[in-house]
């Protein structure tokens, strides 16, 4: 084994791989952290069409959670890269493609938490809020997500800590994240042990350090 192989890449494997700072479009944290806000913003707008009153607005909001929580996240990056080119007629770069598969994919999840965190409210503050004069919106806004917000954090933590892991599987469109980073050195070093365990290393001390600090925000939260 020869780990010096780490040593000599470790600039493009941490710039470029790990951060998007380099030559090509690309980076782990580069992809992740906007899917992460997309897709929690997103996410938000369906988890309140799920609990809407309109079958206009629950319906579709159902039918999107069910399929795309039905469906590999692989298959859903493969219809983006090869089907939205051919409907719009113009070619798409790979951060865009993955960009929009991820935040897509992902808010169907996180619909789910938000759905969940409203409907963990006791229904009592509710009714205590419409006595006192509150209108719906007013409600929803100064009551209800406050506490539902609460409520999901350590949810949406663990939804964000899978959706960093999974931004590896960008790679299969040629998107240069930390594992294609990989693949570009072992492609010139030969070294698949010592760089692939390498960077399986960086996932799991970043998905450890977000687990922890969910944890620490869980018990910070919770009642006393």
């Amino acid at each position: 084994m020869d780990f010096t192989v780490i040593y000599r890449n470790l600039d493009f494997l941490f710039l470029q791989g790990l951060l998007g700072i380099g030559g090509f479009v690309g980076g782990t944290l580069r992809l992740a952290l906007p899917a992460m806000l997309l897709g929690f913003v997103l996410g938000i707008f369906v988890g309140l069409a799920r609990l809407a009153r309109s079958r206009w607005l629950r319906v579709p909001a159902t039918i999107y959670v069910e399929f795309f929580r039905g469906v590999p996240l692989v298959m859903v990056i493969f219809w983006f890269w090869f089907i939205l080119p051919v409907l719009l007629r113009t070619a798409l770069p790979e951060y865009g493609v993955a960009l929009m598969a991820f935040v897509v994919f992902e808010a169907a999840y996180i619909g789910e938490i938000v759905r969940a965190g409203i409907q963990s409210v006791p229904r009592g503050q509710v009714e205590a809020t419409t006595s006192a004069g509150l209108s719906s919106p007013q409600t929803m806004r100064y009551v209800i997500l406050p506490q539902a917000l609460r409520n999901m954090i350590p949810a949406l933590l663990t939804q964000f800590i899978v959706l960093f892991k999974d931004t590896s599987l960008a790679s299969i469109i040629g998107y240069v994240d930390l594992t294609k980073a990989a693949q570009i050195v072992n492609n010139r070093e030969i070294r698949p042990f010592e760089l692939y365990l390498f960077i399986a290393v960086v996932y799991w001390l970043c998905a450890y350090g977000m687990s922890r600090y969910a944890r620490h925000l869980e018990r910070r939260l919770a009642p006393a």
